[in-house]
């Protein structure tokens, strides 16, 4: 196993950022055994929420562990508080360094499956969102999406007037990030819309394993989801238990998602 920081100029942001990578070795030798080699891996993008950073993934679950144990590189960008979204005006396109540069970046640094099936995204809250948007934007390079407490913000703020605020975001920050709001429904930043467009095209769409507690306070807007993903017949895992929007829940549900991603 071995645990990289890798420093590299994105163009999508164009500037240089950092990545935290989870890369199992090859099965070691054991006495006087050859070691055995594997094909390439597959691979996780796995996105921080709100307020959060490269590490929080290895610092607060057992990331390293699930890695390893279930033979998948694992890949964790910074995503700021963008929503690994595209900002034009500001040169920094989150969705495509998410979606499509760092994807090729890593296919060509390490020893990974360039294989659609092979290749993941998933999130927890903001990242949830990023992986839910940036995976069926993407939908050519990921196989699977892993969505936990996941912040579908559209369905909330579509259309709002400009004195809205949360207590975590309002108007001004929410136009920064997702562009006019009253544009918002039917754009490539609603779920929804992509799925419609995937099905109109007659693209694959990847699996989603979509979880949420039930204390969660984003629950409603998971639980919306999961009603039209139903209702268009995409297919998909949904889940809700007993927890809020904490480490706890999602230490215990990202585990469950990588054996779900990772079973054939």
């Amino acid at each position: 196993m071995a645990l990289v920081t890798v420093d590299f100029f994105a163009k999508s942001l164009k500037r240089t950022v950092s990545f935290q990578a989870l890369i199992p070795g090859d099965t070691p030798g054991l006495f006087g055994h050859e070691a055995q080699e594997r094909g390439p891996l597959k691979s996780l993008y796995l996105l921080h929420g709100y307020s959060g950073n490269s590490s929080d993934w290895m610092t607060f679950t057992n990331i390293r562990e699930l890695s390893d144990k279930h033979r998948i590189a694992v890949f964790m960008p910074s995503g700021e508080n963008h929503f690994y979204l595209d900002d034009s005006d500001l040169g920094a396109c989150y969705g495509e360094f998410i979606g499509k540069e760092l994807v090729e970046y890593t296919r060509e640094m390490f020893h990974i499956s360039c294989d659609r099936d092979d290749t993941f995204i998933g999130g927890l809250s903001m990242g949830g969102y990023g992986a839910i948007r940036n995976g069926l934007k993407y939908a050519e390079q990921f196989g699977k999406i892993i969505a936990l407490s996941s912040a579908i913000l559209p369905y909330r703020i579509a259309g709002v007037s400009k004195d809205y605020s949360d207590g975590v975001s309002d108007y001004k920050y929410l136009t920064r990030v997702f562009g006019d709001l009253n544009q918002l429904k039917g754009s490539d930043k609603d779920p929804e819309a992509l799925i419609i467009g995937l099905k109109e095209t007659n693209r694959k769409i990847p699996d989603l394993y979509i979880a949420c507690g039930t204390e969660d306070f984003l629950l409603d807007v998971n639980r919306k989801f999961h009603e039209f993903l139903a209702a268009e017949k995409v297919k998909f895992s949904y889940l809700e238990s007993a927890g809020a929007h904490t480490w706890e829940f999602w230490r215990e549900k990202i585990e469950e998602a990588i054996l779900w991603a990772t079973e054939d």
